[in-house]
């Protein structure tokens, strides 16, 4: 295993969309083994709350004057409380977990510290709502990837058509 795999799943592990879901697959398709992927990729993707949080109470207030950051940061903004807001109203820092846990795109770590911190939550609950979320979903993505693609659609069944009470 080279230190370039190494490098390149950690870096897949905290890009937005890709995070864990590229990052595992990537890993082991190079040959790393699965527990090393899966302890990599969620070691490095729970650490991009922390990040969020850092960036959103130091940077953001320097670039807010910004015409061009402010446009960006709100397009941003509205699509997260659009995506974010049921779940984090009725299930707060579960909600927060959940959300992260799922393991599609726009549904990870990112999205769900940006809206801990939208909704005003705790950081330090909303981080480690975020990790916990980072976590299952890392076993979610490795067990597909352990199990191929069929796993995919139980988990799918599971989260997304859920029979509702």
């Amino acid at each position: 295993m080279s230190l370039k795999i190494i490098l390149t799943t950690i870096l897949l592990s905290i890009i937005p969309i890709f995070e864990l879901r590229g990052a595992i697959p990537y890993a082991v398709f190079n040959k790393m083994p699965l527990l090393t992927a899966f302890i990599i990729s969620v070691a490095a993707n729970a650490m991009v709350a922390p990040i969020v949080f850092i960036f959103l109470s130091t940077l953001h207030k320097l670039l807010l004057p910004w015409k061009f950051y402010q446009n960006l940061f709100e397009k941003f903004v509205e699509r997260t409380r659009k995506k974010i807001h049921a779940p984090v109203e009725k299930y707060g820092y579960l909600g927060i977990m959940i959300f992260v846990a799922i393991p599609f795109p726009i549904t990870g770590a990112y999205t769900g510290a940006l809206g801990a911190w939208i909704f005003g939550m705790d950081k330090y609950k909303s981080m480690i709502a975020c990790a916990l979320g980072v976590l299952i979903s890392g076993i979610i993505v490795s067990t597909v990837v352990f199990l191929g693609p069929e796993t995919f659609k139980f988990f799918y069944n599971i989260f997304v058509k859920a029979p509702t009470p």
